[in-house]
Formats: structure tokens, sequence, C-alpha cells
């Protein structure tokens, strides 16, 4: 068990251990899926957002074909208020290049506050990459740069294994990625580090692990950034049978973890739906007036014919 006790918070974690009240900000999907026909008309999933220049720059995964026969590409959608986005024309915008495994989970390298952080003027992103027709559930990490988001280089060799959806910040020269460990069931999380983002030094031991009654069967999903010099992260889990949401922690040094008591801290919505059972997958970054702002993934009631439906977004003010 790595999560701090009540006796190990500090003051300064406890006011972040509330429960969270988010705001939907608009009545339908900031981004929905394709019309028939394109790359994202049936799957639409793992939203990885920038903001850069007054806009938002949203990168995300598509695919057609049925659930066990789908391959996902990247597609790009921008927006000038980060509620409302189109899709970019070229889309998709990236593939791995094999027609059979599939971009998931991209992650850009970021400031701690969630910003993008460029090298050599270019966006690094990572992204976790598996074969769904062949069903063996192997999942690898790789790497792709570029200058504008459109144009990238081709899939890195893979730089781990058994790795689904990382975050990654860079804070002087190290990189810090947390990451779902798809290796065995439970899925779990855990942490690396690197000097140079493509070397990964694995902590031993998970740093998250399912404990929480709301939790079941898997841990996913970790988005990490970081405020009042300390680490957050939201992160996923089965909230029953066929309903995802989000839990809350908090560590002050990125391994040791206090989860909120009052997770999940956001949820699905049975009102809406197009997002009546799954809310995860997720992108947070902090807004310049200091309030967070979510972007996830969504899906409708089962039967579900559609892995994931539309890409919602909410705001926080924080705490307090």
């Amino acid at each position: 068990m790595r999560n701090r006790g009540e006796s190990g918070m500090t003051s300064a974690m406890k006011k972040w251990l509330a429960p969270q009240h988010w705001k939907r900000d608009s009545d339908g999907p900031c981004v929905s899926l394709g019309a028939a026909g394109a790359f994202d008309d049936m799957h639409i999933f793992a939203p990885c957002v920038a903001f850069e220049n007054g806009r938002y720059f949203m990168w995300y995964c598509g695919s057609r074909g049925k659930v066990a026969d789908r391959v996902f590409a990247l597609g790009l959608a921008t927006s000038t208020d980060g509620v409302h986005f189109k899709k970019h024309p070229a889309s998709p915008v990236y593939a791995f290049g094999d027609d059979r495994h599939s971009v998931l989970t991209p992650t850009f390298l970021r400031q701690p506050d969630g910003l993008v952080c460029r090298e050599d003027g270019c966006f690094r992103m990572w992204f976790s990459s598996t074969d769904f027709p062949s069903a063996n559930g192997f999942h690898t990490l790789h790497e792709a740069t570029s200058r504008d988001g459109l144009a990238w280089t081709q899939p890195s060799t893979a730089q781990l294994e058994d790795i689904y959806a990382p975050t990654i910040i860079k804070e002087g020269d190290i990189y810090h990625m947390w990451y779902t460990d798809v290796a065995a069931e439970p899925w779990s999380i855990r942490y690396a580090r690197s000097v140079d983002g493509r070397n990964w030094k694995v902590t031993e031991q998970s740093v998250l692990q399912l404990d929480q009654d709301w939790e079941n069967q898997r841990l996913f999903y970790p988005t990490v950034l970081k405020a009042d010099g300390m680490y957050m992260m939201w992160y996923g889990s089965y909230d029953g049978p066929s309903k995802t949401a989000l839990g809350f922690a908090i560590s002050p040094d990125g391994i040791h973890w206090q989860k909120n008591p009052t997770n999940p801290v956001f949820g699905p919505d049975e009102s809406r739906h197009w997002e009546s059972h799954y809310t995860t997958s997720q992108s947070v970054i902090r807004l310049s007036n200091g309030a967070w702002r979510i972007w996830y993934a969504s899906r409708t009631k089962p039967p579900f014919s559609h892995k994931y439906f539309a890409i919602g977004t909410a705001t926080w003010t924080g705490p307090g």
C-alpha cells in the first residue's frame, strides 16, 4: 500500500482532498463521431489538448469498424474557447503506418502546470500502441515529434512494454512519467523517470492500486500535473460493471499518493445520453485564471457498438 495515511497529510494537501465541483460547459459534446465513411465514424476517445497562441489544439483517437477490428489514428480539432471545436480537414493527421497497430492515448511533453513544453521547437508526443485485431493485449510505448502538429515523424521503436495511457511532465532535466501497467490484472499505475525521455527507469512497485470502495477491476488513465508544489493526479476506474468515473490523488513526491476520500470526483451524467456511462481518458490543464479544464471521452449505455462515443469538457475553479 503506497497511499499516505491521514497522519501523513499536510495542511496544504488537505484542501485538495475535498469534493470537486466540475461544471459542464455545453449541452452537447465538443467533438463527436465523424460522418459515415470518416476515419472516426465509430469510435472516438483520448483527447490530448495543448494551448498555444490563444488557441486550443486537440489530438484525439478515432477509428472505424467493429470494436474487435478497430485501428485508431489521430485526428486534430481546434478551438478558440476550449468548448467548441472544429475538426481539421487534414485528419487523420497521424497513424502507426501498418494498418494493424493503433495510436492510443497520446500525451505531449508538458510543463508541470500542464501547458505544452516544446523542445527544439517541436512537440514531443508519446503514445501507447497495440494490435486490437490480434487480441493479444500487448501494449508498447512509442514517441513521435512534430513542429506543426500535422506532419509527424515515424513511430520510434518501443521504449517500454505493457504500458497504456502515459502522462509526462518535465521538471529541470528530469522527465517524469506515470502510466497504466497492463502486464497483469488488476491494472495499476506506475511511475518512471528519464534524463532524455527515451530511456526510462521504472519504479519497482506500482504507485497507485485498487483500494477504494468505488474502484473496480482496474485503474487507468492517470493525468498528472503540479500545483502548490505538489503532484495532482486524476485517474479512472470502473464505478460499477458498465460505468467509469475519475478519482483524484495528491502527492508530495509523485510516488507516495493520498487519494481523495470523496472519490470519485467526476463521473457520468445519466441525463446526457452521450455521456451516461463513461467519463475517462481525460486531458487536464490549468487555465490562466487559475481554474482547471478537463476534456474527457464518454460512452452511451450498453450495448457498446461504439467503444467511445464523444468528447466533452468541464471546468473546476479549484479547491475552496
